[in-house]
């Protein structure tokens, strides 16, 4: 199990990274715009660069939903392998049986 702070953490990213997402959005494209003149587009990367860390969506983590893992993680599932083994050994993924040969 995950330490809770570190759970809390990538709730707080993940909450900032879809709230800032359309100022970022909006900022990036007056940037990347070259027809804009050099003046404007330092200011929106100034601006870009003053929105806090932690808005950034490079910044997340995926983490299993039920532990808070950051390592051997499946996205499809978001669960950790340990997790998917253990839910799959009970029957509470449809469709999945552990493998025995």
């Amino acid at each position: 199990m995950a330490k809770v702070s570190m759970v809390e953490r990538e709730k707080k990213r993940a909450h900032l990274v879809k709230v800032y997402a359309g100022k970022r959005a909006a900022l990036k494209a007056v940037v990347k715009d070259q027809a804009k003149p050099m003046e404007e587009r330092f200011t929106a990367s100034m601006k870009l660069a003053a929105l806090p860390r932690n808005s950034s969506a490079t910044r997340l983590h995926n983490r299993c939903q039920l532990t808070g893992r950051p390592h051997a993680y499946y996205r499809k599932l978001k669960l950790s392998r340990i997790m998917l083994r253990e839910l799959a050994s009970f029957g509470q993924i449809p469709g999945m049986v552990k493998s025995s040969w």
